[in-house]
């Protein structure tokens, strides 16, 4: 979709009441503004936003794989800096994003700002396209130094050039649960890995007809991919981020005995028959299980805990609530010690195409805590950045406010999901294909891992 004309009237009234940026007129000082009573640009505080310069009559486009209705909130969350600057962002999703952005610099035809959604994309885009990739201006480098994690900015970092800033952010190493089913059996939260397995073992004895964990990774086209997820955030506890990371890069064997070992120990849960798949089935039954339906055995009483990201909060019933004292929540899927606390999570980074002024000032802005705070006002739940400028009480959602805290909290070793690192026909292939049949049919860690290992890229 794209933006050919600048919003106003009521539209942008609406979401500029809740940016928290209405302070006073912006150009004159007058209640109002000069530009009439029904120009809302006149009632943005625009002196936060002169370090971006007089940018009126410039055009920027944007093309992402973020479409509708998510499109909506990208785009008004840009309004401060449209009405402030002068400038015109020209927003393009498409589904097909992946696929048509090299296709686009093959040809010629760019866009001047781009949403990568994978780091090792970001790193086949610079390799195959080194002219067409344009460096962090200055601006940019010091906002992701000042704002950001050193893990987050090395991931938007190919050869020591830091290329592409975070933009939105999402945390994967939760477990949901019943706050209300945990104290009425007395549960507590598990804050090592083995305690999260004697609590499992304790729901077992406690209530025999009833399994302590639902899974499911059926999803469409891309089913196996949460499979994969459980592997990376074991992976990221029994082997310890540094072999995560030769694992991911194909510096060691997919098969190493390593990768082995966290594969069985997920089997440990996902294989075994007493602890899967609550009000589901059998093992199984995950592989055909829809991945956004089947925590729902947790508020119907069929299960206890279910693995899944923070923006699972989205397949939740209406009308549950999600906080900590509601009717779901999640906890951190623990370590091996209390002090063993890896992360695995997920985003996308904003790179340039080109190095004109204002191409560079809406980079920098996009890097930008103003930016950040805008989009969380506009969002309402479900949308969280790891800029640690962000203000924490903007996000609507306490699940969104946890995964924030996490996201900022330098005593959490962060990693970015590993397939969406990995070459394409691993990461989004192999690794699905192979982790189905695993679940499936009983085909055991090595050879699953053996196979995937054979489909690597040879170049």
């Amino acid at each position: 979709m794209k933006r050919m004309q600048r919003r106003r009237g009521l539209a942008l009234a609406a979401s500029v009441a809740g940016l928290g940026l209405v302070l006073t007129a912006c150009s004159d000082g007058g209640e109002g503004g000069g530009g009439g009573g029904d120009d809302a640009a006149a009632t943005f505080d625009c002196a936060d936003y002169e370090q971006y310069g007089n940018l009126e009559g410039k055009t920027i486009s944007v093309y992402t794989s973020i479409v509708d209705p998510e499109a909506q909130e990208q785009e008004a969350s840009y309004e401060p800096f449209e009405e402030c600057t002068g400038a015109e962002i020209e927003y393009e999703g498409s589904r097909e994003f992946e696929a048509q952005l090299p296709v686009r610099l093959e040809a010629g035809n760019p866009p001047d700002i781009a949403y990568i959604p994978q780091p090792g994309f970001l790193r086949s885009l610079v390799q195959d396209f080194p002219d067409a990739v344009q460096p962090a201006p200055q601006s940019v480098i010091d906002n992701a130094n000042e704002y950001y994690t050193e893990g987050w900015v090395e991931y938007g970092t190919v050869d020591g050039t830091l290329y592409a800033t975070p933009l939105g952010a999402n945390v994967k190493s939760f477990v949901w649960y019943s706050p209300s089913a945990f104290e009425e059996n007395g549960y507590e939260v598990p804050t090592t890995w083995q305690e999260l397995l004697d609590l499992t073992d304790q729901m077992v004895e406690d209530h025999p007809d009833i399994k302590p964990w639902c899974a499911g990774i059926e999803s469409g086209d891309a089913t196996g991919w949460p499979a994969t997820d459980w592997l990376e955030d074991v992976v990221l506890r029994t082997a310890g981020p540094e072999v995560y990371d030769q694992w991911v890069n194909h510096e060691i064997p997919f098969d190493d005995p390593q990768i082995v070992e966290a594969l069985d120990a997920v089997g440990g849960i996902l294989k075994n028959e007493d602890y899967v798949n609550g009000g589901l089935g059998d093992v199984a039954s995950i592989a055909s299980a829809p991945w956004n339906e089947a925590g729902n055995g947790i508020p119907d009483g069929t299960c206890f805990l279910h693995r899944a990201a923070n923006f699972y909060q989205a397949n939740w019933d209406e009308g549950l609530e999600v906080a900590e004292d509601g009717d779901v929540y999640a906890f951190y899927l623990p370590g091996e010690s209390e002090e063993d606390k890896p992360l695995l999570g997920g985003g996308e980074f904003v790179t340039a195409f080109s190095d004109r002024e204002e191409v560079q000032a809406f980079h920098a802005y996009l890097s930008s805590p103003q930016w950040a705070n805008a989009k969380a006002e506009v969002t309402g739940q479900g949308w969280i950045s790891a800029n640690n400028g962000l203000d924490r009480e903007l996000l609507q959602s306490p699940i969104d406010q946890l995964s924030f805290d996490l996201l900022t909290d330098e005593t959490y070793t962060f990693r970015f999901d590993g397939s969406d690192q990995m070459p394409g026909s691993v990461g989004a292939g192999s690794f699905w294909r192979e982790m189905v049949s695993w679940i499936s049919p009983g085909q055991d860690s090595q050879t699953t891992l053996s196979n995937i290992e054979a489909s690597w890229p040879s170049s």
